[in-house]
């Protein structure tokens, strides 16, 4: 690259060093409607813009090679802060060609034809990190997302302790492959913590069964039975038993209950427990 990138335009890169900095601050604030200091802005472009400069001296052949390695490494970095700062791909990538402005504005009127020619593989250089910036950018958003799903599949599968040698999953919206594996390893991971030989899997806060659901729930259910504990799925709604029936979906010996309390009553009675008479008042202490 050092070949199409005169040496008169290097001179400017860095004779004007503080203008470009400036110029390129304010292009970006603009941009980002204030969102990020100025002081920060100026923090990041002026490293950045260090590192592009001397990657140019450097000679690099390409933006992928080992001298753009520090500037590649600063714009991962400024995609990374600006996903999790929940700016678009778009504002991100803006920030890179906005030295393109603020290069234009202040060095074109100095140039002659050859260093025209070097400034036109100079914006070419600047598009592919455009690119770069935008493909980071998706890649980290990409991760966020990914990590904020699995945060919130944890928050929507918890498991409860109920009784001694009783626990409970209630379970809130849809059930899917990958939610089962996690509602599987927390219920499989509580019956070991606590030592209990009862569950209860409440599907009342789900809105529909079908075939893929229940096949899901047979599953966490087997596996539960492989570490010796025993099932009881609750929230049987009326609509729910209607659509198992009408999709010939067999539950087999697996108990069911209408209720979580009716689930409660019939895991303490497997387990033992004395109710004391307990279970024609639903539950309640007299």
């Amino acid at each position: 690259m050092a070949d199409n990138i005169s040496k008169r335009l290097l001179e400017l890169l860095s004779a004007k060093n503080d203008e470009v900095i400036a110029a390129w601050t304010t292009n970006v604030a603009t941009s980002l409607q204030g969102r990020v200091s100025r002081a920060e802005l100026d923090r990041e472009l002026r490293e950045l813009y260090g590192a592009f400069v001397t990657a140019l001296a450097q000679g690099g052949s390409t933006t992928s090679g080992e001298e753009f390695a520090e500037v590649r490494a600063l714009l991962a970095e400024l995609s990374r802060a600006r996903a999790r700062q929940g700016f678009s791909p778009t504002e991100t990538a803006l920030s890179v060609f906005a030295l393109k402005s603020a290069l234009e504005s202040l060095l074109l009127a100095d140039l002659d034809a050859e260093d025209l020619r070097a400034y036109l593989q100079l914006s070419r250089t600047l598009d592919d990190l455009g690119l770069f910036t935008f493909e980071s950018y998706t890649r980290v958003r990409e991760e966020v997302i990914s990590s904020q799903a699995e945060q919130l599949m944890e928050l929507a599968t918890p498991v409860v302790k109920l009784w001694d040698g009783v626990i409970a999953v209630p379970l809130v919206g849809t059930l899917d492959s990958a939610r089962t594996q996690v509602v599987m390893e927390k219920m499989l991971q509580a019956l070991i913590d606590t030592g209990s030989e009862q569950a209860i899997i409440d599907i009342t806060g789900v809105p529909a069964v079908d075939t893929q659901v229940a096949q899901h729930l047979l599953k966490t259910v087997v596996a539960a039975r492989l570490m010796g504990a025993e099932c009881t799925v609750s929230g049987i709604r009326p609509q729910i038993a209607q659509t198992i029936v009408a999709l010939g979906i067999d539950f087999g010996d697996i108990v069911t209950k209408a209720t979580l309390a009716d689930a409660l009553r019939h895991a303490l009675k497997q387990a033992g427990t004395d109710l004391g008479g307990q279970g024609g008042q639903g539950g309640r202490t007299r």
